[in-house]
């Protein structure tokens, strides 16, 4: 079978052995998966959790091809995605249901012999979602990173009513912002480096947009949201987008620490104790966040029509993730297989 490679050579496609499902592992044939911006970090060595060369591919569905002997979750045929994480079960985290933040956490298409990016690979049942039959590949794809803003905003206790700061217009960005919107919250401003991911923020449904760059960038989204924000969500997670986050909070509000961090950043401490903020970390997501990302998107209150910009053939890894990095796209899928038109 084909499996990509992400190594410092760039981006490659394999020969690899179709690999054999153990008892409580199921097999299952790859249909669609998604170029996430881990990935392309990665790739360009900025990514501070995976390490290269490395087996991609964790937005992945596909149909499951084979089951091993213990395996009950699952049958021959049906058309799953995964939570990508992989669990040890026994640690103090595992045992009491915070599985997304295991002691000994690894990651499949992260940190894994195995990635989605593959013509086949097996995966343990206890990972799999079934994908209802209403939901088509391309809206399919998105279950998995739509997990990502449904967790976070759960961890702030929801937003219904309340004003919302998402910085960054990427693909986490604009789900961030659909689940706020589809989840009550009352005003949603964005910000965004480039003018095309403005306008896109705006499209989407954003109020506003702002320039992520601009030295007032805190002051003219408090001034968009007609308030401070009750909750930030940074999708970008860097210094600059750190000390904007916490400019433009109100007091006792919560920044929501969404994308994944390049390296470490300052905070303003004092600020910190005497406005009473809590600055949350989001880390992936757990069964519940899966089971609310496919009913936003059966209910349709999720729209990914439109976001998904290109789609290439799994030979093509390489110019997917050219394309994903281009800053020119919002999400990319590799197809693998006749899946028909996406």
């Amino acid at each position: 079978m084909q499996r990509v490679i992400v190594s410092g050579d760039g981006v490659s496609v394999v020969a690899a052995e179709v690999p054999r499902p153990g008892p409580g592992d199921v097999l299952v044939r790859t249909a669609v998966a998604g170029v996430c911006g881990s990935d392309t970090h990665a790739l360009a060595g900025s990514h501070p959790f995976i390490d290269l060369p490395y087996p991609p591919g964790h937005e992945v569905c596909g149909t499951v091809e084979a089951v091993g002997s213990a395996v009950t979750a699952v049958t021959v045929g049906q058309r799953v995605t995964l939570e990508p994480f992989l669990p040890c079960w026994e640690c103090k985290q595992c045992r009491a249901g915070r599985q997304n933040v295991c002691e000994r956490l690894r990651f499949f298409g992260c940190a894994h012999d195995q990635g989605g990016m593959a013509e086949l690979f097996t995966i343990d049942q206890r990972r799999l979602h079934v994908i209802p039959d209403g939901l088509d590949w391309r809206t399919a794809a998105f279950i998995e990173p739509l997990g990502t803003p449904v967790h976070a905003v759960g961890l702030t206790g929801g937003v219904r009513d309340k004003a919302v700061a998402i910085l960054g217009a990427g693909t986490i960005g604009i789900l961030t912002l659909q689940v706020a919107r589809a989840l009550g919250a009352k005003r949603v401003v964005m910000t965004a480096r480039s003018a095309t991911s403005r306008e896109r923020a705006l499209t989407f449904g954003a109020d506003a947009a702002i320039d992520a760059t601009s030295p007032t960038a805190a002051e003219d989204v408090r001034d968009a949201l007609g308030e401070s924000a009750d909750v930030v969500f940074d999708c970008v997670a860097e210094q600059s987008t750190t000390s904007q986050a916490l400019a433009m909070v109100m007091k006792g509000g919560t920044v929501v620490v969404v994308g994944v961090p390049p390296a470490d950043v300052t905070i303003p401490l004092p600020l910190i104790q005497d406005a009473q903020l809590r600055i949350q970390g989001s880390a992936t997501y757990l069964p519940a966040d899966f089971v609310e990302a496919i009913r936003l998107l059966e209910t349709g209150a999720v729209d990914v029509s439109a976001m998904v910009t290109a789609v290439h053939p799994l030979p093509d890894a390489a110019a997917a993730f050219q394309d994903a990095a281009s800053g020119h796209h919002l999400k990319v899928l590799l197809t693998a297989g006749d899946v028909g038109r996406l």
